[in-house]
């Protein structure tokens, strides 16, 4: 990818856009100057993360909130990750029907990724994918990530804003703090709220936010929506903004930016560290050394410690 690239890119040609994706998820020799360059052009862009367990109503959830961006003269990127196999490496990569509407509007871009290998449930290309997306003059970014429920960590250290949606059969309060949504979600939604049970789960968690909402964080705000018939996504989307504002006047917006930054540090060095590491040379001792049966009776420290001093 070059400077035609970048400027075809910048001038949100999505064509363009959809390549330079492909790129990414093929994992494609990309030059870091331009990946910074890319990062440099978008890294204003809100990041916002949805999850939540599956049938919750995330990818409806996202779509009346392009709606509302929309509305808001603001252009939106939707990385949409979906669970890959561990046995095929092959992803569902559902088409997302109810958001094809925006096929034809320059101002939404919304595209499916495998997760990856990624267990909490955010594809590790996602974020570069984000970079892309925000390049090309989306202002928001909208991960929706796999509906596993359980684990959902790595959504929350890679964008601004997390929002973990609920049904009412979501179980109890001994569930909900088992599955670590209570740290990582900065608003909730109690989705399908017109369902039994919605009221208790709502009344449920607004007391024990204020049970266990450690003191360095805002107390999440708790809404309820009926996304399939739009009831209360105004509400919810009004929600949003003033809860970010609330961030950025105590000082947690900028904070949150700063771990995310130091997160993808991380992550690329981690990355860079392993692919150098793993050459066709090492692969191929790792397979001599535990080509037979008898490899079983040496010990993997020892099988380690011996490939790291080649």
């Amino acid at each position: 990818m070059n400077s035609n690239t970048l400027d075809l890119i910048r001038s949100n040609d999505h064509l363009t856009v959809s390549k330079a994706i492909t790129h990414i998820e093929n994992d494609d020799k990309i030059s870091n100057s331009f990946l910074e360059k890319i990062y440099d052009y978008g890294k204003d862009a809100l990041r916002i993360g949805i999850t939540g367990p599956p049938g919750c109503g995330k990818s409806t959830l996202t779509d009346q909130l392009i709606k509302q961006l929309i509305n808001d003269k603001k252009s939106v990127g939707v990385v949409a990750v979906d669970p890959t196999s561990p046995f095929t490496g092959g992803a569902l990569l559902g088409d997302r029907v109810r958001m094809n509407n925006y096929v034809w509007n320059d101002d939404v871009y919304i595209r499916s990724l495998g997760s990856k290998n990624s267990r909490g449930g955010l594809a590790t290309k996602a974020q570069y994918v984000g970079d892309i997306l925000a390049a090309s003059k989306k202002h928001v970014i909208i991960y929706e990530t796999v509906g596993v429920g359980q684990g959902e960590y790595d959504v929350s250290k890679a964008v601004d804003l997390t929002i973990v949606v609920l049904v009412p059969e979501a179980g109890d309060e001994i569930q909900l703090m088992k599955a670590g949504l209570i740290e990582v979600a900065d608003i909730f939604v109690v989705n399908k709220s017109d369902r039994d049970g919605a009221d208790r789960i709502y009344q449920s968690l607004k007391m024990m936010l204020h049970t266990f909402i450690s003191e360095n964080k805002l107390t999440p705000p708790v809404f309820s929506t009926s996304a399939n018939i739009n009831e209360g996504i105004d509400k919810l989307y009004c929600g949003m903004k003033d809860h970010i504002n609330i961030l950025k006047d105590e000082g947690l917006y900028n904070k949150k930016r700063l771990d995310r930054q130091r997160n993808r540090v991380l992550g690329i060095i981690k990355n860079n560290l392993i692919k150098d590491f793993w050459s066709k040379e090492k692969l191929d001792l790792l397979d001599d050394k535990i080509k037979n049966i008898k490899s079983l009776k040496i010990s993997p420290y020892k099988l380690a410690k011996d490939i790291l001093s080649e």
